[in-house]
């Protein structure tokens, strides 16, 4: 029997909120994910399907961090079998990559097909090489990142396998690339008719990744998401992800999704607001929802998605402002606020035919809608509109400005 675990998408040094603390995160998941599930379950090997880093050139804080996770299994005498993705792939116009000076400094070994698309025996003198046959009775097939040349590639790979020497027991190849039907809005993937030539070619397991949710197909198609989320939609509530813990036994595969290892929580909140709401009303709103979630969004990535149609102008609210206090209020690591919100519009219609409205008929219809749009003022929209016009016209006739603030205290007096 031979068992591994198959990780893909780790993507140490992701900096996408400009959080230190959220950067760590990618590293304690890795770490953790290889002390509970390769180390601590003595596994023959690891693989890694893709995107060890986020970035193709990286800083050296993320260089330690791959380090140490490499190091780790070192010391457990576990081989770590690697392919690049397409965050960390081969840099244009260059001819090394981070993960080539890995593999050079004997932390892993990275699999890749030769320019022709042709497999040559990985050897420890060179440390270069396409597949690599392990003593558990596996050979362990790498690739390339290709993205929309894919297709072709696979029926190159495909033809390339079947000339290899007589397979051990099982072969397993690794491959960044999604499968058809698994997100929405993803251009590019490949159909299962397109990646069927490589089962026909002798793969028994194929360890995907690129795509950040779990999922398998057909019983030889694997892909485990990425190790920690990478955006707020990643939660493991909406999106299951993880690493596998796989043990290949009697031409079985037994493949177990493990998600019990450190990763940052995620929480998403819905707000309902209505029309008869103030902007006063709906500020308290959000922040009593922040305060009921308190104990649970302590030191999380939250979000806060406000929705509904508004009574007022829904440029009233300084959004920035209020995504500032609520992040304060909820001591979450990240507050995201989304205000997808609605104003109210008026627009009474004017009779047709006949003769049409007079100026001031018009004015005073276009005052009483917009005041008619806000909560506050929509009960008294007639009067006030009525006293609008005055005030215009008191503006036309060059009154003083005193006169003019006393008239408008008057009027929301009389409010």
């Amino acid at each position: 029997m031979a068992r591994f675990l198959h990780l893909s998408d780790v993507h140490l040094g992701f900096d996408r909120y400009d959080n230190a603390e959220r950067t760590k995160d990618f590293f304690f998941a890795f770490k953790d994910a290889l002390e509970k599930y390769a180390i601590a379950e003595s596994v023959d090997f690891v693989i890694i399907a893709g995107d060890l880093f986020e970035h193709r050139q990286i800083l050296p804080a993320t260089l330690n961090q791959a380090q140490i996770g490499l190091e780790l299994l070192q010391k457990a005498n576990i081989p770590v079998l690697a392919i690049e993705g397409n965050h960390d792939n081969l840099p244009y116009g260059t001819r090394t990559s981070w993960l080539r000076y890995l593999a050079d400094s004997e932390l892993l070994i990275l699999l890749e097909p030769n320019a022709e698309q042709a497999y040559d025996l990985w050897t420890p003198e060179t440390r270069q090489g396409g597949y690599i046959d392990l003593p558990c009775d596996v050979r362990v097939i790498g690739s390339r990142w290709y993205g929309a040349s894919a297709p072709k590639a696979i029926l190159q790979l495909a033809d390339s396998i079947q000339h290899l020497p007589d397979p051990p027991t099982y072969q397993i190849m690794l491959f960044h690339h999604g499968l058809e039907g698994q997100i929405s809005r993803y251009s590019g993937a490949l159909k299962y008719d397109e990646l069927r030539p490589l089962k026909e070619a002798g793969i028994d397991y194929l360890a995907l990744g690129h795509i950040h949710k779990q999922y398998t197909a057909e019983g030889w198609i694997f892909n485990p998401g990425s190790t920690e989320a990478n955006s707020i939609a990643e939660g493991q509530d909406q999106n299951p992800r993880g690493v596998y813990l796989v043990a290949l036994e009697k031409g079985e595969i037994q493949a177990q999704l493990k998600r019990d290892y450190y990763q940052r929580p995620i929480v998403r909140l819905k707000l309902k607001v209505n029309k008869r709401q103030t902007q006063e009303e709906v500020e308290e709103a959000a922040e009593k929802k922040v305060s009921e979630e308190i104990y649970r969004i302590k030191e999380a990535i939250v979000e806060l998605r406000i929705e509904g149609q508004l009574g007022f102008n829904r440029l009233d609210i300084n959004v920035r402002k209020l995504r500032q206090r609520l992040h304060e209020q909820s001591q979450a690591l990240i507050f995201l606020l989304k205000y997808e919100v609605t104003g109210t519009e008026y627009e009474s219609p004017f009779p047709k035919g006949g003769e049409p409205p007079q100026r001031e008929e018009i004015e005073q219809q276009v005052f009483e809608d917009l005041l008619s749009a806000n909560t506050r003022y929509q009960p008294q929209a007639e009067p006030l509109s009525k006293g609008l016009r005055v005030l215009k016209q008191q503006v036309l006739d060059s009154e003083h400005p005193s006169v003019l603030y006393r008239f408008v205290e008057q009027l929301l007096t009389d409010e």
